[in-house]
């Protein structure tokens, strides 16, 4: 399973209840910051999760609201060296923007308390661990260089402990041996075999995270049967023309991508002071009833839903 932390919530500005656009993935001890808007460093303060293993920030894209944040989080870090490296994976307009930000205004010739890479993201796989990947696609949105990231677990067959215990089969290497792919041979000579102690294959979790979008078609094949889309929802269907002209998405369209995708919960951010929470949501769940619009410090389990 997967866990998201939204950090900041709302559209372009930040309003009373809401802070600008950041949350934190979490998929066991692996964590990643999406996204850095203004006041981010406070939000993660005030949430209690802390600055450690914040090493890895995947940016969407550069506009303002999505990034401000990067300049305090480095000055803090210059003061307090919590982490010892700090990637930032973002689109090449993007990453210019970031590096004049923080090597211009923030350090000045000063040297970054610990080294800083700078990943110029392509579509494809970013991350692949032992248990899940992390793949970059593309976005349409205001501007070029936009990502979404899908965040999925690879499959996997369960363990069968009793069955394994039926079998003989003692705690220890040897299970874990058999959960590796290999056979293992018991103190009475018997060959038992990954067959013999492990269930069907069943597929892992599957999570799509996409800020700012200006069109949905072209998302559809890549939220396909996911557990759980985040996806912006900054204007009403009434103001359709306006969310076209500015390359954002309605609630409306949201949520008609998680109904044609099969999605299985949709999660809607970057919601404008424009609008009252209660109006979005109905919006949206007239077309996907499996709807949440979310707020600052709402911390979420993405599980399989089917």
């Amino acid at each position: 399973m997967f866990e998201i932390l939204f950090l900041g919530t709302s559209a372009s500005a930040p309003s009373v209840h809401r802070g600008l656009s950041s949350q934190v993935i979490m998929h066991n001890e692996h964590r990643f910051l999406v996204d850095c808007g203004e006041g981010t460093q406070r939000q993660i303060l005030q949430s209690g999760v802390g600055f450690k293993r914040l090493n890895r920030i995947l940016l969407t894209h550069g506009h303002l609201d999505h990034i401000l944040g990067l300049a305090g989080l480095l000055s803090t870090f210059m003061r307090w060296e919590t982490i010892d490296y700090l990637q930032i994976y973002a689109g090449k307009s993007a990453l210019e923007r970031v590096r004049d930000l923080l090597h211009n205004i923030v350090l000045r010739g000063a040297k970054a308390p610990m080294p800083i890479e700078f990943v110029e993201l392509k579509p494809g796989l970013l991350f692949d661990e032992d248990d899940f990947t992390v793949t970059a696609f593309p976005v349409q949105h205001r501007g070029s260089d936009c990502y979404g990231f899908a965040f999925e677990e690879k499959s996997r067959r369960p363990f069968l402990n009793d069955r394994a215990t039926e079998l003989g089969v003692p705690f220890g290497p040897e299970r874990k041996q058999l959960v590796g792919g290999g056979s293992i041979t018991l103190a009475d000579g018997r060959i038992i075999h990954p067959d013999d102690v492990l269930g069907e294959t069943q597929r892992g979790v599957k999570f799509v995270f996409i800020a700012d979008a200006g069109r949905t078609h072209d998302l559809l094949s890549v939220c396909r049967d996911a557990d759980a889309m985040v996806i912006e929802a900054t204007y009403l269907d009434m103001e359709a023309d306006m969310a076209r002209q500015f390359g954002h998405l309605t609630a409306k369209q949201a949520a008609t991508l998680a109904r044609d995708a099969g999605v299985g919960h949709l999660y809607l951010t970057h919601i404008s002071r424009r609008y009252r929470e209660r109006d979005v949501i109905d919006e949206a769940r007239a077309v996907f009833p499996n709807t949440t619009v979310v707020r600052d410090f709402d911390h979420h389990t993405i599980s399989r839903q089917k």
